[in-house]
């Protein structure tokens, strides 16, 4: 079975016999043929922190075809407790190039490229990289940033994720563009189990944080937890504000409090169930935010990658659009964001 890279255009690549025998269990589960788009697919991971470290981890194992890595950084102190490519004597050397054949060493049929230089996220720099890639995956950034490299991603026909963690709360949002998959037919008899395709059309970053709630009644806005998603969207408006700061101090509680009560109002949010965010989730935020939680990151970073495959494979739906994970509860929630 041959198929067609979209990152190298025409070249023809196929499973070969070792790497049939290496995927042999995740064959049996989705088939080849989805084997054969992660073996085909080149990912780009910008920003190496506790939640790209779990996704790398998961997608590379999982035999995706090449991995690009861009982050110019070096390993702080801070990166040991959720960077699991990292060790102490690693503190001051470039990220990159301590994770790199860490990565490698997960599976060598899988080939990893790094970069260095921030320049390849700005403007021209950003363009050519993406002619050779499959799929984006921005992690740890700010809104501003995510919108510029979406709306990249958009004109070069890109599929985009983004995902991140602050403190005890994390989320991803995904933007695949017209995205067709395979799931199983639930609407018709039990003992009769087909497969049918379906079609989701995603919106771009910044349409969807132009959602509005209005319509929902209380119980509906109450299943989606919303004061942990506009805990986040506050937390990406203080970034704005202060030049891509995180907020690290309790001082800065009341005007986290004011701005995530500000977006609450203009998106039209059922009063009854929402009146006003909870204190106390602001003041955990205002000296957490800043901070990376090992667990928060495995599961975010988990289901990101998870998410990826399943994009990838064109099987089952993805996220749509914008998944939250509250680690206070041990649960997370799907918001709808402005799709069709």
């Amino acid at each position: 079975m041959t198929t067609h890279d979209p990152g190298t255009k025409s070249v023809p690549l196929s499973i070969t016999e070792d790497e049939v025998a290496v995927y042999d269990r995740q064959i049996r589960l989705w088939g080849l043929e989805a084997q054969q788009r992660m073996r085909n697919a080149t990912i780009l991971m910008v920003r190496l922190k506790g939640v790209a470290t779990e996704a790398i981890k998961n997608i590379v194992l999982a035999g995706i075809g090449k991995l690009i890595v861009v982050d110019p950084d070096n390993v702080a102190e801070e990166d040991l407790g959720a960077g699991f490519f990292f060790r102490d004597e690693d503190v001051g050397r470039k990220r990159v190039d301590v994770a790199k054949p860490r990565i490698e060493s997960l599976n060598p049929l899988v080939v990893v490229e790094t970069v260095l230089e921030p320049s390849v996220l700005e403007d021209d720099g950003f363009d050519k990289l993406l002619d050779g890639v499959d799929m984006v995956c921005i992690t740890d950034s700010d809104r501003n940033s995510l919108i510029r490299l979406n709306d990249a991603c958009r004109r070069f026909n890109k599929p985009f994720y983004a995902g991140g963690t602050y403190g005890l709360l994390g989320y991803i949002f995904c933007d695949l563009l017209q995205h067709d998959y395979i799931a199983p037919d639930r609407s018709g008899q039990k003992d009769t189990a087909k497969n049918v395709k379906n079609t989701a059309v995603y919106v771009p970053f910044k349409t969807a944080l132009q959602h509005r709630w209005a319509g929902m009644s209380r119980r509906q806005t109450k299943e989606l937890n919303p004061a942990i998603v506009f805990t986040v969207l506050a937390i990406w408006e203080y970034q704005a504000v202060h030049q891509g700061a995180l907020p690290d101090d309790p001082a800065t509680a009341a005007e986290l409090e004011s701005i995530a009560n500000k977006l609450i109002t203009e998106a039209e949010v059922n009063r009854q169930t929402l009146p006003s965010i909870p204190r106390e989730l602001i003041d955990t935020m205002a000296t957490t935010a800043a901070h990376e939680l090992s667990p928060v990151c495995a599961v975010v970073g988990g289901l990101l990658a998870q998410d990826i495959l399943k994009a990838l494979a064109a099987r089952e739906p993805p996220i749509a659009n914008f998944f939250t994970f509250d680690g206070n509860l041990g649960g997370g929630t799907v918001v709808r964001m402005s799709m069709p």
